[in-house]
């Protein structure tokens, strides 16, 4: 069995604006695209002012595009909430690749994340924020590093959705 690795890149609008030509022609062949995110403190969603434009500039110069949620959830209502967002974002893209559910705690003085919610809840928060993706057609992912992956959730009831693994 051979397998073909493909590089990739995440981005957000923390990078400004991207020349997506020279991206392209360095090799890259997929963009995971900030979309939004909930506020660490407030909770609020907003959106990545750079979404549509870094959408647009993948997409023109032949890069798979695929998205994700910064999440600051702390219940299954805020993931779904989160979810409903995103499809309503998305509505009118043609995403070719996964719809990521990225959950990382803040650890700092009056971060909603500061006290991470449990073991099942965000299992749960995932699995929640996944099944709204793919009901409305989307592939679903969910993103941890090391220590979320192995602390923070039980792998095994994730099983449903394709894992982004970030090894720093």
């Amino acid at each position: 069995l051979s397998r073909q690795a493909l590089t990739g890149i995440d981005v957000s609008s923390h990078q400004g604006e991207i020349d997506w030509a020279a991206v392209a022609g360095d090799g890259i062949s997929f963009a995971i695209l900030r979309i939004g995110n909930r506020g660490y403190s407030e909770g609020v969603i907003s959106a990545d002012q750079r979404f549509e434009a870094n959408l647009a500039g993948a997409q023109e110069n032949g890069l798979q595009v695929g998205c994700y949620f910064f999440s600051q959830a702390v219940s299954v209502e805020e993931a779904q909430e989160e979810a409903a967002y995103v499809i309503e974002q998305v509505k009118d893209y043609d995403l070719t690749y996964p719809v990521v559910f990225d959950w990382e705690r803040q650890n700092y003085a009056g971060s909603r994340t500061q006290k991470v919610p449990s073991v099942s809840t965000m299992c749960k928060m995932a699995n929640a924020f996944c099944a709204d993706i793919t009901a409305a057609g989307y592939e679903a992912m969910v993103y941890f590093n090391p220590s979320e992956g192995y602390g923070q959730y039980d792998l095994s009831k994730l099983m449903d959705y394709p894992f982004w693994l970030a090894q720093y």
